[in-house]
């Protein structure tokens, strides 16, 4: 039961990034509600993912991300709006942002380090998290793009649903 409680809550906070984030953009307000849901639903099962599976966060945030874009088609339709005006800001709290800025402290830190015996300790633990970063980020463009990929068709059946704007 606990565990299912952590997973409502990092979606909770998940869905209030992206309202956050999506607002930014000037979006209807059902685009608003879809990135929230969105964000709540991916982060919750990355989550998941990440405490009830023995995957890496690169791996949870892939696997997230894909299920983000095929939720966005579903999404797209309910609501008649391109999927990624709620796509991207639903994706946004998953940006490794901790994972940059260890990597960025470690290099400082290395910078003005004296001791030659953390050289090495600091040095890892920059490429760790840098790497790390980019793995997620690497994860996220895959992921979302993936299903646009598969489900091609789909993808390009929001153009005969909206219609096109006359002056």
């Amino acid at each position: 039961m606990e565990f299912l409680i952590n997973i409502f809550i990092d979606g909770f906070f998940a869905a209030i990034a992206a309202i956050g984030f999506a607002v930014i953009s000037n979006p209807p307000k059902k685009a608003i509600i879809a990135s929230g849901v969105l964000a709540a639903i991916g982060h919750g099962f990355r989550y998941y993912l990440l405490h009830a599976t023995d995957l890496d966060i690169a791996t949870a945030t892939f696997f997230s991300a894909m299920l983000i874009g095929i939720l966005s088609f579903v999404f797209a339709k309910l609501i008649h709006c391109p999927n990624e005006v709620f796509t991207f800001p639903s994706l946004l709290p998953m940006i490794p942002g901790m994972y940059a800025y260890k990597m960025f402290l470690s290099f400082a830190k290395f910078i003005r380090c004296d001791d030659p015996d953390l050289y090495v300790s600091l040095v890892v633990d920059a490429f760790k998290n840098g790497l790390t970063a980019i793995f997620i980020l690497i994860a996220l463009v895959v992921g979302v793009s993936s299903p646009v990929l598969i489900f091609h068709k789909q993808s390009f059946m929001m153009t005969r649903i909206l219609k096109p704007i006359t002056k």
